[in-house]
């Protein structure tokens, strides 16, 4: 009994914040381990002669980094986050323009840059982001009591020409070499805006901004031809016009069943692109069925439900909005990638939150839950106060 006592307590010590949180992250963690190591099975043949240990050494390395992540920003104050977002953001933009121009280029798009001696990859996308969601939430915190009575030209110029400013910049660098990302964070940024309570013709403002932008960047981005091409296929009627992607992830689904054939049983894995992380919620229907699909989709929901319990809870402004964003930011990138697996969108080239096999992508989303998880614990503590 001491034991177990000693146990609880230094779990509640070392692991603050909402502990729902804290379970379903585990949850899909450890649905990430398994279900990779099948889905990365004939990458591992074609890229490691058939070592299909590597992958899922490399993918448990990454993971236990990203509890890492998320257990030190956890344990930071979130209102520290608000301080050097600004900081972050003016990093992010030569980031972006070193990724366009030299960064490495996989399926004709430039979206990572290679950390030199190290030889770690990573995507300034996911920086930019974070930098965004905690810049809007701090500027929109800071002017919670009067953003809605703006009329003068100096107060609009203080206060919504920077959030518009900064909202195009980045979102149109995305769009650049990765629209499915750009439109993602475009969509989280006008949800805070409307929950910090913007005023319509502003948020209309930021739409023609955002269109403008986000045509010219896209139109004169690395895959401008990819994403007409996509849409084009997902708004077509033809059987014919079906990607290769999606026929076989419509297989994947159809042979699952509702229980699925078993874990390490899947086929399609052989035959989809990217089977371990654009299209692993199609593996994980065909392997443990309706059953399994519908088990990842309630975690990422219970997380978005958790992030909002974060939000009404949170005396401070900044904190509600800041677990909004970001809780916001990691649904719509699930629901996105779970949804072109089911036909619901066009094909994309996000990964799903957690689960997909990555490497900084993971890491950014340990600290993205880190944060929320600070912003409950700031919460918690001041209650016990």
């Amino acid at each position: 009994m001491a034991e177990v006592l000693q146990q609880k307590s230094w779990i509640q010590r070392n692991l603050q914040g909402d502990p729902v949180i804290w379970g379903v992250a585990i949850g899909l963690a450890l649905i990430s381990i398994v279900a990779t190591y099948s889905a990365a099975g004939a990458h591992a043949f074609r890229k490691f002669g058939g070592n299909t240990e590597l992958p899922l050494i490399k993918q448990m390395i990454f993971i236990f980094l990203s509890f890492v992540m998320m257990w030190f920003a956890h344990k930071i104050d979130y209102r520290y986050y608000g301080k050097i977002a600004l900081i972050c953001l003016v990093i992010s933009i030569p980031l972006l323009l070193m990724t366009k121009f030299f960064g490495t280029n996989v399926n004709s798009a430039s979206r990572w840059l290679k950390i030199p001696i190290v030889g770690i990859t990573f995507q300034p996308s996911d920086l930019a982001k974070f930098a965004l969601i905690a810049y809007l939430s701090s500027i929109l915190a800071k002017k919670q009591q009067t953003i809605t009575e703006i009329k003068t030209l100096d107060e609009i110029k203080e206060t919504f020409v920077p959030m518009l400013g900064w909202t195009g910049i980045i979102c149109g660098l995305i769009l650049w070499s990765n629209a499915s990302n750009g439109i993602v964070l475009f969509a989280t940024c006008m949800l805070l805006m409307v929950i910090g309570r913007v005023p319509f013709k502003y948020l209309m403002m930021l739409c023609l901004i955002g269109m403008l932008a986000g045509g010219v960047a896209l139109f004169n981005g690395q895959r401008a031809k990819t994403f007409m091409k996509r849409i084009e296929r997902f708004t077509s009627k033809k059987q014919s016009d079906i990607p290769y992607q999606l026929e076989h992830s419509y297989i994947a689904i159809a042979t699952g069943g509702v229980l699925g054939k078993g874990p390490g049983n899947s086929t399609e894995r052989n035959f989809l692109p990217e089977a371990f992380s654009d299209f692993i919620y199609a593996v994980i229907i065909e392997e443990y069925g309706l059953v399994g699909g519908v088990i990842v989709l309630f975690l990422f929901l219970v997380l978005l439900y958790r992030g909002m319990v974060t939000v009404a809870r949170s005396e401070r402004a900044f904190g509600g909005l800041l677990s909004a964003g970001l809780s916001f930011a990691l649904f719509m990138q699930a629901f996105v990638n779970m949804g072109v697996a089911v036909g619901l969108g066009p094909v994309t080239g996000l990964p799903l939150p957690l689960v997909s096999m990555g490497g900084t992508s993971l890491l950014f989303t340990g600290i993205s839950l880190g944060i929320i998880l600070s912003v409950s614990r700031g919460e918690v503590v001041e209650d016990n106060s």
